[in-house]
């Protein structure tokens, strides 16, 4: 038999290599990842992006309040309720935490009963946690309704440092909004999952590509990342 050698056949069928095979690799319609499909590579990424703008919000707020000479505003004090003629100091925040926590028990039995196809149970979890979700950014705009009402401004606060006001709407808005828009999704992939589109692998929102249950577990990735950065939010500007 004759031995074909280098030639255009061999060069045809000879995977590039280096940066060129990386790029070609990333660039093809296959797995880059052994066993991870793109959508949950793509959230990881993205949840690895938004933990650093996070934590530079978090750190900048640290830093703002050990450097400012002007006393900063009592947490127990400002966010406290007033219940029967007494005010309740956190009240309010507390309940919002456990909404948020119980929602993420929630989002994984979703997840859970997603992926043995249990059509039903799986969209009747996603619309729970959109409730809670729901009910978390409501009580948060009452929360920002009635430090408005009390003099509260990004550029100042009646009790104090005039930082509290910037950090406290940047820093709750930025998460408000990653809930409202978790929300808005989990209601488009309980809708989805209802009609049976991911049984039928029917093409889905926004992509090209069929539909299958491992949406549920890559939005499970963003909540539960939601969740978790309220908890250290919770931890340091509320009961620091």
């Amino acid at each position: 038999m004759a031995d074909i050698g280098p030639g255009p056949l061999h060069e045809a069928i000879t995977p590039p290599t280096g940066w060129r095979g990386v790029a070609a690799d990333w660039a093809s319609d296959q797995r880059a990842f052994t066993s991870v499909p793109w959508g949950k590579v793509m959230m990881w990424i993205f949840l690895l992006s938004d933990t650093f703008i996070f934590g530079c919000f978090l750190l900048s707020y640290m830093t703002v309040r050990m450097s400012t000479t002007d006393p900063w505003p009592n947490p127990s004090e400002v966010f406290a309720l007033t219940i029967s003629g007494r005010p309740v100091p956190l009240i309010l925040i507390a309940i919002m935490t456990f909404i948020l926590i119980s929602s993420s028990g929630t989002m994984a039995m979703a997840v859970n009963f997603g992926y043995r196809r249990d059509r039903a149970r799986t969209a009747a979890l996603l619309l729970a946690t959109a409730a809670f979700g729901a009910c978390f950014v409501g009580m948060q705009a009452f929360e920002w309704s009635k430090l408005i009402a009390e003099g509260v401004r990004p550029w100042g606060n009646p009790w104090g440092a005039v930082q509290f006001g910037s950090a406290f709407f940047m820093i709750t808005g930025f998460h408000g909004t990653h809930v409202t828009i978790g929300v808005l999704f989990l209601l488009i992939v309980a809708r989805r999952v209802w009609r049976g589109d991911f049984d039928r692998g029917q093409r889905g929102f926004f992509t090209s590509q069929r539909g299958h249950y491992e949406i549920v577990e890559i939005l499970g990735l963003y909540w539960h990342f939601v969740d978790l950065v309220w908890v250290f939010i919770f931890a340091f500007f509320y009961l620091w």
